[in-house]
């Protein structure tokens, strides 16, 4: 079994129902169980500002399958909440990151493990520091990366 952390976002429709559904597909995987999932943030988009605050989370996994497998399984997630990739960093019903695994690191065309840009997101940190604050993203614990954000606001939204 590894270990898996998965960011979950949405921003078009109703985010929070986006992300209670997708939780909802992840916790049906095959050979994988959902462990922990974290409060829902809201947050300002990345890129482009005419778009609607993005909602987003993070849940923990244990899982058999490879990451390109688990990979595909995502995807197909985020296909059937009706994902539209129109643009780089534009709005979306739901997106689905595999933001760290504890046995794999990869460099592909498809996938990078760790998450390449994670350290450098409060709406990714924040959430991850609920469920792993001690994780080491490079020399540096989630924990610490996430009280480097400041700059970055995201409000905890109430369950």
């Amino acid at each position: 079994m590894r270990t898996v952390y998965i960011g979950l976002g949405s921003n078009l429709g109703e985010p929070v129902c986006q992300l209670e559904n997708a939780i909802a597909a992840l916790k049906v995987l095959p050979l994988t169980t959902l462990q922990k999932r974290s409060s829902f943030y809201k947050s300002a988009p990345v890129g482009p500002q005419d778009q609607p605050d993005f909602v987003n989370a993070v849940i923990e996994l244990e899982t058999q399958l490879s990451p390109l497998a688990l990979l595909d399984q995502l995807q197909a997630i985020e296909q059937a909440h009706r994902r539209v990739r129109a643009r780089h960093w534009g709005p979306r019903t739901l997106d689905l990151d595999m933001l760290w695994c504890s046995d794999a690191t990869m460099h592909t065309r498809r996938l990078i493990l760790p998450h390449p840009e994670m350290h450098r997101r409060a709406f990714v940190l924040e959430p991850l520091s609920e469920l792993a604050p001690d994780l080491l993203i490079g020399e540096w614990s989630v924990k610490h990366l996430a009280m480097t954000l400041n700059d970055q606001p995201i409000d905890k939204l109430l369950e």
